[in-house]
């Protein structure tokens, strides 16, 4: 190829990505404009909670969620306390962003009131409640506490722990990368080079997604957001590490640095692509799932992937032809240079002892991995994973939540937040009577657009009994729309407590014995019908991804037995990670659970993910066979891949750790589950049990390829 030629690729290559990223760069701090930490962004799909919510505004004036605010002093409230919940209450009145407001309503012991401000559809919930709270604490007294909690206090500390995704986790998790890679090369570019490499390929996918999630095409989150730049950073550090390491073996056997570069992409290109298709037909596969949360992950994070490879096979490639090798300084390779041994007497360093011990023990190697990392799955016994109360999704401290006790201590603990039933008009006496009939509601009132959403009954008192009726049917007029009615019932119990929960499903069964077409919706069945289609999801989606993977292994490495094996060490090491994770979980941090979500996604990440490294093992494994037979060939890809391998997995188990710095229970449990299950996969699994069991196993290994069928010295 001309020389011209050779230098105008890779200038046009880099030119490309600069323009990429001179236009999606100014999108780092943007990607929050079409980011919604709503409850819709996290709602099932098909679930009866849904289906309630989207008619609900056909029965009440068309409103955001509200926001409540209770005042407490211990010993009972003074006259000027009433005074400033009157000023209160008149001011959320007269706020743009808030629709309707309740009368201050007094709590039975004297000691608490409570106002509910319901928002406007279209106020943005975190400054709206934050520009409340500070109203409300410029307006109290000495000695007076204020809180403002219900639905829209929750999403605002929701919001506002999710508001470090920007800037902090990502300037955690650069810098946590940046020091592995100086370390491991120990050279002043070549870090930056690959760092270069994972920031593109985020800047890209920051814009791709912010254009599809501004068009509607997909939805973005704050657990989105702050797992895409995880992903991106973490896997894009990877194929680049595993291309450098192909790219300094080619160095030592080619002159120039374009026989070099073509060299290692022969070598990388099928490892990194299947890697990388590994990891986007694994997240893909939460498309499956009936969560919009799950479900938005799945194209955002195969979108993230796509362009981490795309930067690992293209821009990376272009930077280090440009440096050839002063990239490497001061440990240049040189031009003939011999190889590292890699095997045998004469081999050293840290990989050569590792070959050696499995080479002698292999049987004895695996068995002892094996049987340690079923001992630390037991740690699954005590997994709790079936969801947690709304209050407890923010670590530290939470308005929200504090409130929330305050309120259940003087009112109704469902306040606020009332269960919803949509029902047949025609049989609204009866479906009022199934609602207070069970144990466990305090009131019950019809839904109409003149009257303000969330507040005591219509017809009832202060503590939230129903009156007027001798049915207990609503005193208010309803609302009807399609022939259907939506009745409030306030709950007796905090809306996200277990109580609570358990209401809820009796309500269910009870309304539908009237009206076998009612739904029950609202706070508490949302979160109900959450957890459960999460364990629905978790139940489809993991078998799913081990299928595919599956398939995909056995396609690249032409073989059934091996990704058999590779499967199966996939399997036990996560289940050891998430047994750690649960003793961790339930021991050291007191957590009160876990979502159901918690072990889907960190299934989906470290198989993926793990299965990467098993792919940068088992192709070279293949190489190296083919050349010197399956002992050799075994021994030979360890002490080729061990170095690359773990750098890779100690810098994406850094950057999923990362996730730690935001205070989301969901986003802390998943960076430790995965962070950890990297290390043990890297440091036990992928060093220690896969190459001693493909030892042990010989050429039957490869059954039914060609390499099964070689003669056993070759």
């Amino acid at each position: 190829m001309p020389r011209s030629l050779r230098i105008a690729i890779p200038a046009l290559v880099i030119l490309v990505w600069l323009v990429v990223a001179s236009v999606g760069g100014p999108f780092f701090g943007r990607i929050s404009e079409v980011s919604t930490n709503d409850q819709t962004s996290f709602l099932p799909a098909s679930a009866d909670a849904t289906a309630v919510q989207d008619r609900s505004s056909a029965f009440r004036d068309a409103s955001g969620a509200p926001a409540i605010v209770v005042l407490e002093r211990d010993g009972g409230l003074t006259s000027a306390d009433t005074a400033a919940a009157d000023r209160i209450a008149e001011a959320l009145g007269d706020r743009d962003d808030v629709d309707q407001v309740s009368p201050v309503i007094p709590s039975r012991d004297g000691d608490a009131v409570e106002v509910v401000a319901t928002l406007t559809a279209s106020a943005e919930t975190g400054d709206a409640v934050a520009a409340i709270r500070a109203d409300v604490d410029d307006a109290l007294p000495d000695g007076l506490r204020g809180y403002v909690t219900g639905p829209a206090g929750f999403t605002a500390d929701l919001t506002e722990a999710f508001a470090g995704i920007d800037g902090l986790l990502l300037g955690v998790a650069l810098l946590a990368v940046l020091v592995i890679l100086i370390v491991v090369y120990r050279s002043p570019l070549l870090p930056f080079l690959v760092l270069a490499t994972a920031v593109f390929a985020l800047t890209a996918s920051i814009l791709v997604v912010w254009a599809l999630a501004k068009a509607g095409v997909v939805t973005v989150n704050g657990q989105v957001q702050g797992i895409l730049s995880i992903l991106v950073i973490g896997a894009a550090t990877d194929y680049a590490l595993l291309y450098t390491s192909r790219y300094r073996e080619a160095l030592r056997d080619h002159r120039t640095g374009w026989d070099a570069t073509k060299a290692a992409l022969r070598g990388s290109l099928e490892p990194i692509i299947a890697s990388g298709g590994t990891v986007i037909v694994g997240v893909l596969c939460l498309l499956l799932s009936d969560l919009n949360s799950n479900k938005a992950l799945g194209p955002v994070a195969a979108i993230g992937i796509a362009f981490s490879v795309l930067a690992a096979l293209t821009l990376l490639p272009a930077l280090l032809l440009c440096f050839r090798r002063a990239a490497f300084w001061p440990l240049r390779p040189a031009f003939g240079s011999a190889h590292p041994v890699l095997t045998g007497p004469d081999a050293r360093g840290l990989w050569a002892r590792v070959g050696r011990l499995v080479g002698r023990r292999s049987r004895l190697v695996w068995i002892v991995c094996t049987v340690g990392l079923l001992a630390m799955s037991t740690g699954l016994l005590g997994l709790r994973a079936d969801g947690v109360p709304q209050s407890d999704l923010v670590i530290g401290q939470s308005q929200a939540r504090d409130g929330q006790t305050v309120l259940a201590d003087h009112f109704p603990g469902g306040s606020g937040s009332p269960a919803l039933v949509l029902g047949d008009a025609d049989r609204i006496d009866r479906l009022a009577d199934a609602v207070t009939g069970v144990d466990g509601v305090d009131g019950v009132t019809a839904a109409a657009k003149d009257a303000p959403s969330g507040t005591t009954p219509v017809g009832a008192d202060a503590a939230g009994t129903t009156t007027g009726t001798a049915t207990g049917a609503p005193a208010a007029d309803p609302t009807v729309s399609r022939g259907q009615v939506l009745l409030e019932a306030t709950l007796a119990d905090p809306a996200d407590s277990a109580a609570a929960e358990r209401t809820v499903r009796q309500l269910r069964t009870a309304v539908e014995r009237v009206d076998p077409g009612a739904r029950v919706g609202g706070v508490t069945a949302t979160a109900i019908d959450t957890n459960d289609t999460g364990i629905r999801d978790r139940t489809l989606i993991i078998p799913v991804v081990l299928g595919v993977i599956l398939l995909i292994l056995m396609l690249l490495l032409r073989s059934i037995v091996t990704p058999l094996v590779l499967i199966g060490s996939v399997i036990v090491s996560f289940a050891a990670a998430l047994g750690v994770g649960a003793l961790v979980f339930d021991h050291l941090f007191h957590f009160p659970g876990a979502d159901p979500s918690v072990p889907l996604f960190s299934f989906v990440f470290l198989v993926a993910l793990g299965v990467d490294y098993n792919i940068f093992l088992m192709t070279r494994v293949r190489e190296e066979t083919l050349r010197h037979g399956p002992r050799e060939g075994v021994l030979r890809g360890l002490g080729a891949t061990g170095g690359v391998i773990t750098s890779a997995g100690v810098v994406l188990a850094a950057t999923f750790a990362a996730l730690g710095v935001i205070p989301i229970l969901f986003l802390v449990q998943i960076a430790f589950v995965v962070a950890f299950g990297v290390l043990l996969d890297t440091v036990v699994v992928r060093s220690l049990l896969v190459p001693a069991l493909v030892l042990d196993l010989g050429r039957r290994a490869w059954w039914p390829s060609r390499l099964s069928r070689r003669p056993r010295d070759m």
